[in-house]
């Protein structure tokens, strides 16, 4: 499932392309019913609330609300008529001409103020807001018996947190995936919160996670590039059995709620603290 950082980046691009510009706005596979709605309208905005992307218009009080789930993906095209047919939204801006097509999102549909509010009172704060209130997320975690892997997966503790950033941040800061989330302490968090901050906007930038040190790069370590679909240089995520890039330790993999979580057993080493602290 594409990570926060991927709406966001999505965000700019629209704004970029159609910002301002009125817009023919239809649903190729038929299915969003508010294609006809936003049709020949100016595009207002687009907005990212972790991975929850919403598009606005003049002069209607109603968003279009994204989530793209597991295979859902935003295609652009330089031409009006990208012949295709399976586009769930298709927008088209003329002179020059761009088109964006939608396809497979989990959701795509019309959303009103009250709902939109609604949607994002249930997230917890987004790294990649400027508004985002990182003690929201602090208070959460730390009424939690959970995980910590597990609570950075939760959208209403870390929105936009995915597994790629869930499994490199915990590398880092060499903790253990499987601590409580209460015995979590406020420096720990602070250096998470702090490394999320710092870490998803190089993504939104350059359209890939990259989570190593200069010191662990392909060229200070001599080493080849890693070769994965997601991109990227990181420390754990999808490395499972291969030697850990600091101590050489093979990378272990184990499912945690559902995802397959990544880590190295000697670097993060598991916890034994048994006292709540600050």
């Amino acid at each position: 499932m594409p990570e926060g950082h991927v709406t966001h980046r999505i965000a700019g691009e629209l704004n970029r392309e159609f910002g301002g510009r009125e817009v023919r706005s239809t649903s190729p596979q038929g299915k969003f019913v508010g294609a006809e709605v936003v049709d020949g309208r100016v595009f207002e905005t687009a907005e990212a609330f972790g991975k929850h992307l919403y598009v606005g218009f003049e002069d209607l009080p109603e968003r279009v609300h994204i989530h793209l789930g597991l295979i859902g993906k935003f295609f652009f095209f330089p031409d009006a008529d990208p012949a295709t047919e399976n586009a769930r939204w298709r927008l088209t801006a003329f002179g020059p001409d761009v088109t964006m097509e939608l396809r497979g999102p989990n959701l795509c549909e019309l959303s009103t103020p009250e709902q939109l509010a609604a949607t994002v009172a249930k997230l917890g704060p987004d790294p990649l807001r400027a508004d985002a209130d990182p003690e929201m997320a602090r208070a959460r975690i730390r009424k939690s018996a959970k995980p910590i892997g597990v609570l950075m997966m939760d959208q209403q503790i870390f929105a936009g947190v995915g597994n790629i950033y869930r499994a490199e941040t915990l590398y880092r800061h060499h903790l253990d995936p499987f601590m409580a989330g209460k015995f979590l302490r406020r420096t720990e968090f602070d250096a998470l919160w702090d490394d999320l901050v710092e870490l998803m906007p190089l993504g939104v930038r350059d359209g890939r996670i990259d989570t190593v040190y200069p010191e662990h790069t392909p060229e200070a370590m001599g080493r080849d590039p890693r070769v994965d679909k997601h991109g990227g240089e990181v420390y754990v995520y999808r490395r499972a059995g291969q030697p850990c890039l600091v101590c050489g330790t093979p990378v272990s993999t184990e499912v945690l709620a559902g995802r397959n979580l990544f880590w190295c057993k000697k670097c993060q080493p598991r916890s034994r603290r048994r006292i709540v602290r600050d």
